[in-house]
C-alpha cells in the first residue's frame, strides 16, 4: 500500500494523488493546474503515463482544481469508474462542459489577435466538449455513508466535508496482504458553521490523515465583520460612481457572495444598484444547489422550503448571452459585477478588467485564496500593471482582498479536526498537501506540536508507504 504525489504538493491547485494498492491504481482528484499560463497549459497537458491506466478515481469534489483535468484523462484513455457524490456528479456535468467551452472561446480570442499581429503560433484548447461529456459519463454517484469497493482491498466512503455543496471528506478503507489501514483525505475541509453549509465529518478509528493545507499558517475573519467590511466596500465605491468587480467560482464562492448580499440587503446596508452574475455556469450551479436542499445548511434549507431565495439580493441580474455582458462592459453604470473565473486567469471576469482596471473609481473585491502566478494573484500582491488577455494593462481599480468568505478551514479550523481526529482513534500518520510550502510547513509543525507521531510534508514523486 503506497501513496504518490503528484499534484498539489507545494501549491493549491492540481490536485493529483495516486493511491497503489494490490497492485492497482487508484486516482484521488485529477484537478487543473493554474499558474503562469504556459506552464499551466505544459502541466495539464502531460499526465503521468500511469494516470489514463488506473483502476478508478475517487472525487473529493467538483472545483476544477479537483475535477477540471478529469475530460484531459478521458481523452487519454481513462475507462475506469469515477466515484464521486451525487451533487458532485450533477455540478461536473455543468462545470466541466463550461470548462470545455470556455477554453475553446479563449482559444478562438488570442488565435484571431495573433492572427491581426502576425503571431503565427495557434492555440489549442486543453479538452472539448466531447471529452468533457465522455468525463462525466464515467461517473458514478455514491451517497454519504455509503461504502463502495471501488477496487479489490479498496473501499470509500464518503462523508460531509463542508466545503462546497456535495464535497466530502473521503473515507478509504484498504487492505492487502492481511494487512488493514484507514485512509481519510479531506480534499478540501470547511469551515465550522459556515452560512450555506454543514459541518465538516469526523471520522473514527483513522490511521493515516491526508490534509489540505491551504490556510495552514493564518486565521479567517469572523462572518459578520466580513459581511460589514464588504458591505462598506460596496457603498463607497458605489459613492463615488464606480464598480464592484468581485471575481468569482461559480460554485460556492458565487453563491456566498450573493448570500452575503442578500443578508446585507435585509439589514438595510446595501445600496440599491444593478446586481450583475455575468456567469452562465453560476446561473446553473445556483439552481442546482436549489435541487440539492439536502447538502446545505439547516437553515438554508428552511428558507428554501418557505420558497425564499437565499440567493437573490435585490437588483440582481443573471447574465447568460456574451452580448448582454458586452453591453455591461461598455455601459458605465455604477453596479456590481460577480464573474468568473475565481482567480481570473479566465472567462468574463478579464474582459471587465480590460477597461475596469484602469478606472480609479472601480473596486475589486478577492473573496478567496490566490494561487501564485496568477492574475489574481499578482492583483492582490499591489502590482500596479498587470497582463489582462496578454495585454498590459495599469491598475487604478482599489483591490480588497477579503477572506471572510472563504470555504477553507483556516489554521484554527484544520488543527481542530486533528484533534478531533485524534480522540476518536488511532491516528499515527499526517501527510500535508495542497498548500504553499509556507502555511503546509507551518501547519506540519504545529500538528507535530499536537503529538502526532509522524507528520509527512510531500514533495512531487513522493512516495509514502502505508
Amino acid at each position: 500500500m503506497e501513496l504518490h504525489f503528484h499534484g498539489a504538493v507545494g501549491q493549491v491547485t492540481g490536485s493529483m494523488h495516486r493511491l497503489r494498492v494490490n497492485g492497482r491504481d487508484i486516482l484521488l482528484d485529477c484537478g487543473l493546474f493554474q499558474g503562469r499560463r504556459a506552464e499551466a497549459d505544459r502541466e495539464n497537458r502531460q499526465l503521468p503515463d500511469w494516470a489514463a491506466q488506473a483502476h478508478a478515481l475517487v472525487l473529493s469534489h467538483a472545483h476544477l482544481d479537483h475535477s477540471g483535468n478529469i475530460p484531459t484523462l478521458a481523452k487519454h484513455g481513462f475507462k475506469g469508474n469515477v466515484f464521486c457524490t451525487p451533487c458532485t456528479r450533477d455540478l461536473c456535468a455543468v462545470m466541466l462542459r463550461d470548462a470545455a467551452m470556455i477554453q475553446e472561446q479563449d482559444a478562438r480570442y488570442i488565435n484571431r489577435r495573433n492572427a491581426r499581429e502576425g503571431v503565427e503560433h495557434k492555440v489549442e484548447p486543453l479538452y472539448d466538449l466531447a471529452d468533457a461529456q465522455r468525463a462525466v459519463s464515467l461517473m458514478v454517484s455514491v451517497g454519504l455513508h455509503r461504502p463502495m469497493m471501488v477496487a479489490p482491498g479498496v473501499t470509500v466512503t464518503f462523508h460531509e466535508a463542508g466545503h462546497v455543496l456535495g464535497s466530502a471528506v473521503v473515507q478509504l478503507d484498504l487492505e492487502e496482504k492481511g494487512v488493514r489501514r484507514r485512509l481519510l483525505f479531506t480534499g478540501d475541509l470547511g469551515r465550522e458553521a459556515l452560512p450555506l453549509l454543514p459541518s465538516p465529518e469526523i471520522v473514527p478509528d483513522v490511521d493515516v490523515l491526508m490534509t489540505e493545507s491551504t490556510y495552514g499558517d493564518r486565521l479567517h475573519a469572523e462572518f459578520q465583520s466580513t459581511d460589514d467590511e464588504l458591505g462598506e466596500i460596496v457603498r463607497t465605491t458605489i459613492d463615488r460612481g464606480g464598480r464592484v468587480y468581485i471575481p468569482s467560482f461559480a460554485l460556492e464562492r458565487a453563491q456566498e457572495v450573493l448570500f452575503a448580499l442578500t443578508r446585507l440587503a435585509a439589514d438595510g446596508k446595501l445600496p440599491k444598484v444593478p446586481i450583475y452574475v455575468d456567469s452562465p455556469l453560476a446561473v446553473s450551479i445556483t439552481e442546482i444547489y436549489k435541487l440539492h436542499p439536502e447538502g446545505l445548511a439547516s437553515s438554508v434549507q428552511q428558507r428554501l422550503l418557505e420558497r425564499i431565495d437565499p440567493f437573490s439580493p435585490p437588483g440582481m441580474r443573471y447574465v447568460t448571452d456574451v452580448e448582454d455582458s458586452k453591453a455591461i462592459q461598455t455601459s458605465g453604470e455604477p453596479c456590481i459585477v460577480i464573474a468568473g473565473s475565481g482567480m481570473c486567469e479566465a472567462g468574463r471576469i478579464v474582459h471587465h478588467f480590460r477597461s475596469g482596471l484602469e478606472d480609479a473609481k472601480n473596486a475589486v473585491v478577492i473573496a478567496g485564496f490566490m494561487a501564485q502566478h496568477t492574475l489574481g494573484r499578482r492583483l492582490v500582491e499591489g502590482r500596479k500593471e498587470v497582463k489582462v488577455l496578454g495585454v498590459p494593462r495599469d491598475v487604478r481599480a482599489r483591490v480588497h482582498s477579503l477572506q471572510g468568505l472563504s470555504a477553507h478551514a483556516d489554521k484554527k479550523g484544520l488543527l481542530d479536526y486533528v484533534h478531533r481526529t485524534r480522540k476518536r482513534g488511532r491516528l499515527g500518520t499526517a501527510v500535508i498537501v495542497h498548500g504553499e510550502d509556507k502555511p503546509r510547513q507551518a501547519l506540519a509543525q504545529s500538528i507535530k506540536d499536537a503529538g502526532v507521531p509522524e507528520v509527512i510534508v510531500p514533495q512531487r514523486g513522493h512516495v509514502v508507504s502505508l
